[in-house]
C-alpha cells in the first residue's frame, strides 16, 4: 500500500498479534434465540434484542401494512420535508411511555448523544462524565468542545469533590450517565446522582440504552425505575436494543424538544428515520404498553443464567442486570474462549480492549425474552465444558 495508508496494515498488523482483531460473523437468518452463520444454527448470546421483537410478528405486520401506505423513506431531512405523520405519532407514544412532556427521535442511539451533548453545550461550559461511559457520550463530549471532567465508575463521592472543585465556573454544567453501563451490567445510582445535581444546580442527562425495555414498569426505563419523573432533565435512548429496531430517542421537557429540533445538527443535517423502523418501533412500543411478560422473563432468564454460571465457577462480576459478562482475563484467552463456544453450538462474542479495560476480556452473554429454559440449560452446558478445558473453572 503507497503513501500515507501505509499505517493502516500496520495496525491492523498489531492488532491481529495482540489478540484484538475482531473476527466479524455474518447471519443468515433473523435475529432470535438462535440464528443461522453458515448454514448451521447456534444458540445466540450476543444480541441486544432483549424482548424478542426483531422478528416479532406482530412488528413486522405492522410494519408491512405502514410500508404499503407511506413507501420506505422519508427522503429528506427532518426539517425540510422529511416530517410525516408516523414519526409524530411515534414521538407522542414515547413521550406518554416515557412519562415525559415531549420526546424527539433520531437515526440511531449514538446520533442521539450527538444530538443532545454538542447542542446543549458550548465552549463555556463543563460536562461531568462517568469514567465509564459510553463511546458515543465521550465523542459526543469532544464535539461539544466544552471541559470534560470525568469522575471515577458510580463513585460519588468523586462526583461531589469535582462538583465543589468547580462550583465557580461561570458557564453552565452538564452532568451524563450511562443509566446501565452495558460492558458490566451495574445500574447508575441516579437517586444519588439526581440529588446532587440539584444540589449543585447542573443539569442531568441519563443515556438509557439499555435500560429501555429492561428497567422501570414494562420497560419504562431508568427515571421511572428510580420514581424519578421531572428529576432528570434529559432522558436518551436507543431502539436498537429492546425495541429490536433501530433509532434514538430524547424525552423530556417541551422546551428541551423543541430546542434540539430547532438546533441539533443530527436533526437538521441527516435524514429522518425510514417508514419500516418508525412503523417497527410504534408495533414495539404498543406491545410494551399492554403489558409486562416479556420483561419478566427477560429478568427470569438473565437470573437464571447468571445462577448457573456462578455456580459454575466461572466471574460474572457484579452485573445488576440480564448483561451477563463471564470475565476471562487476557484478549487472546477471551477470543479463544469465544471459539471454543462456538464449536460447541453457542454464539457469544468476547468483548476485549479498547471496549473493556485490559486485564478484564470477556465474554459476554446476552439473554432475552425469547430464550427457553432449555436453551439456558444449553448456554451454560457449553461454557462448563469450555470453561474446564481451558481451565478457567475447575
Amino acid at each position: 500500500m503507497a503513501g500515507s495508508l501505509a499505517f493502516m496494515n500496520e495496525e491492523l498488523d498489531r492488532m491481529k498479534r495482540e489478540g484484538l482483531y475482531g473476527n466479524i460473523r455474518s447471519l443468515e437468518s433473523p435475529q432470535g434465540a438462535a440464528v443461522k452463520i453458515n448454514g448451521k444454527e447456534y444458540l445466540n448470546l450476543c444480541s441486544n434484542n432483549y424482548l424478542g421483537f426483531a422478528n416479532d410478528a406482530r412488528v413486522k405486520q405492522k410494519t408491512k401494512e405502514m410500508i404499503d401506505k407511506y413507501g420506505v423513506g422519508p427522503g429528506a431531512v427532518r426539517t425540510i420535508a422529511g416530517t410525516m405523520e408516523l414519526h409524530l405519532e411515534l414521538e407522542k407514544k414515547l413521550a406518554s411511555f416515557k412519562g415525559a412532556e415531549a420526546a424527539i427521535t433520531f437515526q440511531s442511539g449514538f446520533c442521539a448523544n450527538l444530538a443532545v451533548i454538542p447542542t446543549i453545550t458550548t465552549g463555556e461550559d463543563l460536562i461531568f462524565s462517568d469514567s465509564l461511559n459510553h463511546a458515543s457520550i465521550i465523542d459526543a463530549c469532544r464535539m461539544s468542545r466544552a471541559g470534560v471532567i470525568r469522575y471515577e465508575h458510580s463513585d460519588m463521592d468523586d462526583l461531589r469533590k469535582k462538583l465543589k472543585e468547580h462550583a465557580g465556573h461561570a458557564g453552565n454544567k452538564l452532568l451524563i450517565t450511562d443509566g446501565v453501563f452495558s460492558m458490566d451490567g451495574d445500574i447508575a445510582k441516579l437517586p444519588e446522582i439526581a440529588g446532587i445535581a440539584e444540589e449543585f444546580g447542573v443539569i442531568i442527562a441519563v443515556d438509557d440504552a439499555h435500560g429501555e425495555g429492561v428497567l422501570g414498569r414494562g420497560g419504562r426505563g431508568i427515571v421511572d425505575h428510580f420514581r424519578l419523573h421531572g428529576k432528570v432533565d434529559v432522558e436518551i435512548g436507543t431502539m436498537s436494543k429492546a425495541f429490536g429496531v433501530m433509532g434514538g430517542i430524547v424525552a423530556g421537557s417541551a422546551v428541551l424538544v423543541d430546542f434540539l429540533r430547532q438546533k441539533a445538527r443530527t436533526n437538521l443535517f441527516s435524514s429522518a428515520l425510514t417508514v419500516p423502523d418508525v412503523a417497527a418501533n410504534i408495533a414495539a412500543v404498543e406491545i410494551m404498553e399492554a403489558g409486562e411478560e416479556r420483561v419478566k422473563t427477560l429478568w427470569e432468564n438473565g437470573d437464571y443464567l447468571k445462577a448457573g454460571l456462578k455456580a459454575a465457577g466461572f466471574d460474572v462480576g457484579k452485573s445488576e442486570t440480564p448483561i451477563t459478562p463471564v470475565i476471562i482475563g487476557e484478549a487472546q484467552a477471551a477470543k479463544d474462549f469465544s471459539a471454543k463456544l462456538f464449536e460447541n453450538g453457542v454464539f457469544a462474542t468476547a468483548i476485549v480492549f479498547p471496549t473493556v479495560p485490559k486485564g478484564t476480556a470477556r465474554v459476554r452473554a446476552m439473554v432475552s425474552a425469547a430464550h427457553s429454559k432449555e436453551d439456558l440449560d444449553k448456554a451454560i452446558a457449553a461454557f462448563v465444558k469450555v470453561g474446564k478445558e481451558m481451565r478457567v473453572v475447575k
